[in-house]
């Protein structure tokens, strides 16, 4: 018989052809357009600077304020391509109607949670990576903590991408994905001390952003490229990989439910 050859697919504790199957597919789609996902991002961190740089003209002054900002536009960069990858997949997939073919795969909540989040830092890594060559037109960069490098901006990219993910999964129109963007987490990036030391701000305004969990991703980032401390590091740390940890049970959540994906 024709079919006397085919047999049943195990999977052991992990589908890893699946797992790598899913990676793929987020990451190819998410870097399909080089000139949009990539130069974008890479020019829009070339005019922050060239902004900075004009108004503060050479001075010593402004170009310390160079070397402090560009470590905040390269994390902010990849963060937001992670949220944006994250996001647009699902809603793309469902008002394709092809989510129904992307639940029928052999994968279970966590096999899906951890794919999408590699993929979605996996694009981001490469746009953060495109926007700090580009930073190196203005800024001096360094790599003092390089531990701090990759830990915070693995726990920047991952927070963006569940944050994706839940907005992906709950959104039925692109403008409920940008309202998200330009309203939340816009925000809270700009006022994370992204462009400025939170030393500047009253007292009061200081105990606010120690609330904000995009401040410490930002802030530890900064310490791993230039070593400029805002705080203790390994509290950025646990803050961050907290909001993380919320943040990833209530996707995986949704993904055991099928919430808003289940016909």
């Amino acid at each position: 018989m024709a079919t006397a050859g085919l047999a049943i697919r195990r999977f052991g504790a992990v589908n890893g052809l699946g797992l790598a199957t899913l990676v793929k597919r987020e990451a190819s789609r998410g870097l399909s357009d080089y000139n949009y996902q990539l130069l974008g991002p890479a020019v829009t961190a070339l005019l922050y600077l060239a902004v900075f740089r004009l108004a503060l003209h050479n001075d010593e002054t402004g170009q310390l304020l160079i070397d402090f900002i560009a470590p905040g536009i390269i994390i902010y960069s990849a963060c937001e391509k992670a949220y944006e990858a994250a996001a647009g997949s699902f809603i793309f997939d469902k008002h394709e109607r092809i989510m129904g073919d992307i639940l029928m795969a052999p994968l279970t909540p966590l096999e899906r949670l951890i794919g999408y989040v590699s993929a979605n830092c996996m694009g981001g890594i490469a746009v953060g990576a495109a926007v700090a060559v580009t930073s190196l037109l203005f800024a001096d960069l360094g790599a003092a903590h390089p531990w701090a490098i990759i830990t915070f901006g693995f726990l920047g990219m991952i927070l963006h991408s569940l944050v994706g993910l839940l907005v992906g999964v709950w959104a039925e129109k692109w403008d409920q994905f940008a309202a998200i963007q330009s309203f939340l987490l816009l925000p809270l990036s700009f006022l994370s001390g992204m462009f400025y030391p939170i030393e500047a701000l009253p007292s009061a305004f200081q105990a606010v952003m120690e609330l904000n969990p995009l401040y410490h991703a930002i802030a530890g980032f900064r310490y791993g490229m230039n070593g400029t401390e805002a705080g203790d590091p390994m509290v950025h740390v646990l803050v961050v990989a907290g909001v993380n940890l919320v943040l990833g049970a209530w996707a995986y959540s949704w993904f055991r439910s099928g919430y808003k994906l289940k016909p």
